[in-house]
């Protein structure tokens, strides 16, 4: 894609937008799916409104599709598109012989061959393990676990906003990105 064409941000789902758990965390719901309570992240109308604006947006998360369909259905204002909605059967399982356990990679070379470019796109993610192979494309955020007083959106949104006419997004530095906003 040429590069005036708006950069693409992918967003992970949980613990970056929302928190879902099976046990409540001592204030109301914002909706539940299946068994999981659900808590979204402040300011996340705001910040999909704000990205909106200024970016293609995409969803990357390592949930299962059925899970992920409801809470999207649920997050996403209303006449909001997306250019693309995608589980974990689009991720690649991994083992971690440290933590003897499985996690799920996100390459975006995945998302390049549907043409795509790697200079201009963006992922934001709480865990930095699901996007390895990608740093350069990389925003970290802290993960939310229900926090009320939790800013990390709107912050985010003011960073991204300054990056949306970068020619190649992989030539800045983005982990010390909070420093700033």
């Amino acid at each position: 894609m040429p590069s005036h064409d708006p950069i693409l941000l992918i967003l992970d789902l949980d613990e970056t937008l929302i928190h879902a758990t099976e046990t409540p965390i001592g204030r109301e719901e914002d909706f539940q799916v299946g068994p999981y309570f659900v808590y979204t992240r402040p300011f996340l109308t705001e910040f999909f409104h704000a990205c909106h604006q200024h970016f293609q947006l995409a969803i990357w998360s390592a949930s299962t599709m059925s899970y992920l369909a409801e809470v999207v259905e649920n997050i996403l204002p209303t006449g909001m598109e997306l250019e693309f909605v995608w589980s974990r059967k689009r991720c690649i399982q991994r083992y971690d012989p440290e933590w003897q356990n499985y996690y799920y990679l996100k390459d975006l070379k995945k998302v390049k061959r549907k043409g795509f470019s790697l200079e201009r796109m963006l992922i934001v993610d709480d865990t930095p393990q699901k996007v390895s192979r990608n740093y350069g494309n990389a925003i970290y955020l802290h993960p939310y676990f229900g926090e009320v007083e939790d800013e990390e959106l709107a912050r985010l949104s003011r960073y991204l906003i300054s990056l949306k006419n970068l020619p190649n997004v992989r030539s800045i530095e983005k982990r010390t990105w909070k420093k700033y906003f």
